[in-house]
């Protein structure tokens, strides 16, 4: 079977920890080579992962023949250069999460893969479990009624990594960039429609560069439907998702890490039952390699249009204005 060839931008934890093994286990993708600012480092990440080759720049591994896509998890601020550059280079992209720092960035990013006719995905690995297919097929039934909100949370506490850099505001450091893009996605995933308006406030902390380490937030969408949701970096660890109904309410209580068999089921609530949805322990970075993988030969479209990208950043500028000015923000889709 032929296989999508893998480079990788960059010795980034989540590479190392979950996107490398991913793409190994899935149907469709090897990893066939690392790079790094650091030669030694992507040459001791390369030994350590069973990886082929390993590069001392960026620029080796975007010029290398041999490379279909590329997996880009540098810090932020880099995202939009590096999507552009392997894009012209003829490389598939999957950027992780947040795309970039603004929609405009995300355009120009989705634009210049459009033009050299790769393709290009955000990195939300969640959304290709097939559990959110289940947990909208719910919804669309009718069993929990009307949709009348949706609360999401995803928050950590490392407030002392002082080198980490999440708390650059320049490179795009913060809680909303990092996991609050998370439960953003989610609603308007299963929604199926783009927010109206946002309203959010931040806690800028001074002492990380005045990146918000925790923001909490009302997103409007039409219908009177809307999203609360709060994420953070000095916080009770915590990834759910509730969907709330006027019969009944779907709680996912690891809405978006996995890491057990049993993490990944969910519960559904309907007057005084409850039963637990059992969903199959797979593995979500498999899955979202396998989607880039059969867009990129043609065989299927992505499940998820790099269009979404743009629109899910826009919902993100719109929250930072919100809490940097204190006001309610309209968003124009």
């Amino acid at each position: 079977m032929t296989k999508l060839r893998w480079g990788i931008l960059g010795c980034a934890n989540i590479a190392i920890r979950a996107c490398i093994p991913g793409i190994k286990q899935s149907q469709t993708g090897i990893v066939s080579a690392i790079a790094s600012r650091n030669l030694q480092k992507s040459q001791e990440t390369a030994a350590k992962l069973d990886i082929p080759k390993a590069y001392g720049s960026y620029e080796e591994l975007i010029e290398d023949p041999d490379i279909d896509a590329l997996y880009i998890p540098l810090p932020n601020h880099l995202h939009k250069e590096w999507t552009i550059r392997a894009a012209q280079a003829g490389k598939h992209v999957l950027c992780e999460k947040p795309a970039s720092l603004t929609a405009d960035d995300v355009q120009e990013m989705v634009t210049a893969c459009e033009q050299a006719g790769v393709q290009f995905a955000e990195a939300f690995m969640y959304r290709h479990h097939p559990r959110y297919e289940r947990i909208k097929a719910i919804m669309d039934s009718g069993e929990i009624g009307d949709i009348r909100g949706i609360h999401g949370v995803f928050t950590f506490c490392n407030p002392g990594d002082s080198k980490n850099v999440r708390f650059v505001r320049e490179w795009g450091g913060g809680a909303l960039y990092d996991v609050g893009c998370y439960p953003l996605s989610a609603a308007r995933m299963l929604l199926g429609r783009e927010p109206e308006a946002v309203t959010t406030h931040a806690f800028f902390s001074p002492e990380h560069d005045d990146v918000d380490m925790m923001m909490s937030g009302l997103v409007e969408f039409s219908g009177n439907v809307a999203l609360t949701f709060d994420c953070g970096m000095w916080a009770a660890f915590r990834n759910n998702v509730e969907v709330l109904g006027t019969l009944g309410r779907i709680e996912i209580p690891s809405a978006f890490v996995t890491p057990t068999e049993e993490s990944g089921h969910f519960n559904v609530f309907v007057g005084n039952d409850q039963r637990v949805e059992e969903v199959p322990f797979l593995n979500q970075y498999s899955l979202q390699a396998d989607d880039m993988a059969y867009a990129a030969w043609g065989e299927k479209s992505p499940r998820f249009p790099a269009s979404d990208a743009i629109s899910n950043m826009k919902v993100i500028d719109a929250c930072l204005k919100s809490a940097r000015e204190r006001s309610r923000i309209v968003i124009n889709q």
